[in-house]
């Protein structure tokens, strides 16, 4: 009985995350069907942009490297029963510690990336532990209080960006980060570097982690119930701030890799990582929170963003314009709402059991 109970436990997320896609993707037919064109050569054109080609589908993996990274990050949180808005902001940090370490300081290749990292870590997670300390000693709820640090962190980094560590021959964006700093390519030519590899890898630890250690059995059980937590001897408190300061190192992490794996800058704007982290949230809902799916919806995140760019090309057909980027982009919405329901709700009644620490 309790093996087809823990069967059974297993196979509803599957299922139901099965069933949200199944509907997602109809519902966006409909809407492909109303305005007049061919849904299955929309989905058809989608894919192919995606995975057509070897180019394609290396260039799908690079995009979905932060994407995991901001996922995990507030997939942690949110096991503890904390909904962390901030990956946006702690990933700025890690943009920081990548542009500030490995634009002007020179030191041996491992070593230098390996400084970045760790800093990286370091920022991010002490910015998260903020807003977990704000949490558990003030009582101040973390969705207010990471919204409002993802635009501190935005305007100092920013403000860091343009006037400390700018170019001087080329002032839109920062000082170019060394060679030795610079994460290699997996396969030359394409955007795919070692980051991809260590956002799995990270992927891995984590789940070890939350499954296999001490620390992730305290904060699955505050998650699960603050309560009978405390009760158990587990130092809630303590556990929530330790969540976030992992949730904000993660975050980090996804800025950092950009930066050293893909585009070795960063503008003044920031606009080479921003709303990834909002990407996050959605991208770690589908994944129910864990990150083996994380890793399955990242990638499937990427398939929409890149794939979409080849939709108008493909769908253009007898001489006639081909789907409109924003209806695609509607579309792309519509299937990711649809998908995201289920661990939303699941969510949603975690929180509002959750009791006052």
């Amino acid at each position: 009985m309790r093996t087809c109970d823990d069967l059974r436990n297993h196979l509803r997320p599957v299922v139901e995350s099965s069933l949200s896609l199944l509907a997602g993707f109809l519902a966006g037919g409909i809407i492909i069907w109303a305005a007049g064109f061919n849904p299955i050569l929309f989905y058809e054109a989608l894919i192919a942009g995606a995975f057509g080609d070897i180019y394609s589908t290396l260039n799908t993996l690079s995009y979905s490297t932060p994407l995991i990274l901001t996922a995990l990050s507030f997939a942690i949180a949110a096991r503890a029963s904390l909904f962390n808005i901030g990956a946006e902001g702690q990933m700025y940090f890690g943009v920081l510690a990548a542009v500030s370490i490995g634009a002007f300081i020179a030191l041996p290749s491992v070593m230098h990336q390996l400084c970045i990292i760790t800093l990286a870590i370091l920022l991010g997670g002490l910015w998260g532990a903020v807003a977990g300390w704000l949490r558990v000693s003030r009582g101040v709820n973390e969705v207010v209080s990471t919204i409002m640090m993802n635009f501190l962190a935005l305007y100092l980094v920013n403000y860091l960006a343009t006037y400390v560590f700018y170019d001087p021959l080329q002032a839109y964006k920062t000082k170019s980060i060394l060679p030795s700093a610079e994460l290699p390519l997996m396969v030359p030519g394409t955007d795919l570097s070692l980051a991809f590899l260590l956002s799995i890898a990270t992927a891995m630890a984590l789940y070890i982690l939350l499954w296999r250690t001490p620390l992730g059995y305290e904060i699955r059980a505050v998650g699960l119930n603050p309560s009978a937590a405390r009760y158990g001897g587990i130092d809630v408190k303590r556990t929530m701030i330790t969540s976030m300061f992992l949730s904000g190192a993660t975050a980090a992490l996804a800025g950092a890799f950009e930066v050293m794996g893909r585009f070795y800058y960063t503008d003044t704007g920031l606009s080479i990582v921003r709303n990834m982290g909002f990407d996050g949230i959605a991208v770690s809902l589908v994944g129910r929170n864990h990150p083996i799916g994380i890793i399955l919806s990242s990638i499937f995140f990427a398939m929409l963003k890149t794939g979409i760019q080849a939709v108008q090309r493909s769908t253009s057909v007898g001489g006639r314009t081909g789907v409109p980027l924003e209806l695609g982009l509607v579309v792309q919405g519509i299937i990711i709402i649809f998908i995201s329901i289920p661990e939303m709700l699941d969510l949603i009644r975690r929180l509002r059991g959750r009791r006052e620490v």
